[in-house]
């Protein structure tokens, strides 16, 4: 009987060694027949590049991650394009666990994505991600919700909103302190960006700082009342947002992060933005129109009387904009402190229209008359330039179409995408293409934009997305960047580091993109 067992046994394993790659080998004929028939139906030819990472993209992954952890991964990703094997066709494909993925830097491809076949493309799983701390909002969602917060949130951006640059005041004083403290010695600037923006984030947002900056090394405390959530707030805020990015990279694996710490913090945010929105619901539609100043959450709540609306939309707006403007800061004070010559013509530029020092004309510096500061424009859209605030990002596709470019012996005809296929952006890789932005286009250099090139760049700088889903908000980071850059170097003039520290500098990429070891240097 034994006997008889056995050999069904090594009878169906046979059979089963045999039929198992036969299925697999007759799926992939298909798979392949299926996708040369969309190639030819849809116009398109075999792409140009393809980039091997290991076995089925098994290695790939794994390289990754370790860039990531170095502070490397961003300027891996611009090498990668200059070792294709056509290295002027800014385009090819690539594998990660044997699914296919695209990737690209050419601007017409970029272009589709965001605007002319914008309804060919999604966020993907980005809901699903972000979902645990962000909810349902203008960052998280698709389609006609998506349409929906934009509809709703236009009105805030508007430019009178954003010309209320007077707040930051306030929190620029406080910060004063924190340099001043460090008395010429060298200290992290990044760091009191990332909290300065916190503070005026959660004002202009909730009516209300979290006020973080004020601590105990400069012999301050809060203002205002604490309650639970407040004082954990800005630490929690910034758990969450980095293990949202964490949990981007894992793509459809994405649930396996899912850490109690992480659902911890998520409490805490949530606390938060709950304690502002009950007591916005608590006033009548007359009470509102009665608040003096500008508060975003007063304005949503003219709209909607919907707690879970208007705090989802709430730590929406947060999440795409504090940390942007963090970032922005600090790579411009990175350059401004390694290239005197640069810090020299902006200073004149700022001296002569506001003053400096005692003589600071801090009332003139209005949304207006930092508009008018061309050369503070051209620094801040370097800066962008060679540091967007989003280096890449990604689109799922909605259904079988195609991009512009890519394919064929040249790399001009079009190329398939896939429904449900991954497509990778890189707005860091663009920027700093020489065939734009010529042979200096690794060099941090401002007088660029005063150059006729500059005027037609187009898709080729796109620091802000572009298309139906452009930033919102853009006006308003350009308007407190400007401000806090013209109040820091009114007060202190003399910045430098230290000539040793390595160049390019390393990158920490979570949802944003900012220095890796920080912004070092002297301020008086």
């Amino acid at each position: 009987m034994l006997e008889f067992l056995g050999s069904q046994i090594n009878e169906y394993a046979t059979t089963w060694y045999v039929v198992v790659p036969v299925v697999l080998i007759i799926y992939k004929m298909i798979a392949t027949l299926y996708e040369s028939y969309l190639t030819r139906k849809l116009g398109a030819k075999p792409i140009t590049n393809c980039q091997t990472d290991g076995w089925a993209g098994f290695h790939a992954p794994f390289v990754l991650i370790r860039k990531k952890a170095s502070g490397e991964l961003i300027d891996f990703g611009v090498e990668r394009y200059k070792e294709l094997k056509n290295p002027d066709v800014p385009t090819f494909m690539f594998k990660i666990f044997n699914i296919p993925i695209l990737s690209t830097k050419d601007p017409e491809n970029i272009k589709a994505i965001l605007a002319t076949q914008f309804s060919d493309f999604s966020l993907g799983t980005r809901h699903a991600h972000f979902l645990p701390l962000l909810g349902d909002g203008i960052f998280t969602l698709d389609g006609q919700g998506w349409k929906d917060s934009r509809h709703m949130l236009r009105p805030q951006f508007a430019r009178e909103q954003v010309s209320h640059v007077k707040m930051l005041e306030p929190h620029m004083q406080v910060f004063f302190k924190h340099v001043r403290k460090n008395q010429g010695q060298t200290f992290d600037i990044q760091e009191l960006f990332f909290r300065l923006t916190v503070d005026t984030s959660t004002e202009f947002l909730f009516g209300e700082s979290v006020e973080s900056l004020r601590d105990s090394s400069i012999g301050m405390r809060p203002n205002s009342g604490d309650f639970e959530g407040k004082e954990k707030f800005a630490e929690a805020f910034n758990y969450s947002q980095n293990y949202l990015a964490s949990r981007a990279v894992m793509q459809n694996l994405y649930w396996l992060l899912n850490g109690k710490k992480f659902q911890q913090c998520n409490k805490i945010v949530h606390r938060f933005a709950h304690y502002y929105v009950e007591k916005t619901l608590t006033l009548t539609q007359e009470d509102l129109q009665k608040q003096n100043g500008y508060v975003f959450l007063y304005e949503l709540a003219k709209h909607t009387r919907d707690a879970k609306v208007l705090q989802d939309q709430l730590l929406n707006i947060m999440v795409a904009g504090r940390d942007t403007t963090a970032g922005l800061l600090s790579f411009v004070f990175f350059e401004l402190a390694r290239n005197p010559a640069v810090l020299a013509k902006l200073k004149q530029e700022l001296y002569s229209k506001f003053g400096s020092g005692a003589e600071a004309r801090i009332e003139e510096i209005t949304f207006e008359s930092l508009k008018s500061c061309e050369y503070l424009k051209a620094v801040l859209n370097e800066c962008l330039r060679l540091y967007p605030s989003v280096p890449q990002n990604f689109r799922i596709a909605t259904r079988n179409t195609t991009l512009p470019r890519g394919g064929g012996k040249d790399g001009m005809s079009p190329i398939l995408v896939r429904k449900g296929q991954n497509v990778v952006y890189s707005c860091y890789a663009l920027h700093r293409d020489e065939k734009y932005y010529g042979k200096d286009a690794e060099c941090f250099r401002p007088e660029r934009w005063f150059e006729p090139e500059a005027r037609k760049l187009g898709w080729s700088f796109v620091p802000f997305n572009g298309g139906p889903r452009i930033c919102l908000g853009q006006q308003f980071a350009l308007t407190e960047a400007s401000y806090i850059t013209t109040r820091l170097l009114q007060e202190f003039p003399h910045l430098s580091s230290d000539p040793n520290i390595g160049y390019p500098p390393k990158k920490m990429s979570h949802l944003t993109m900012s220095v890796y070891d920080g912004v070092n240097i002297n301020m008086y």
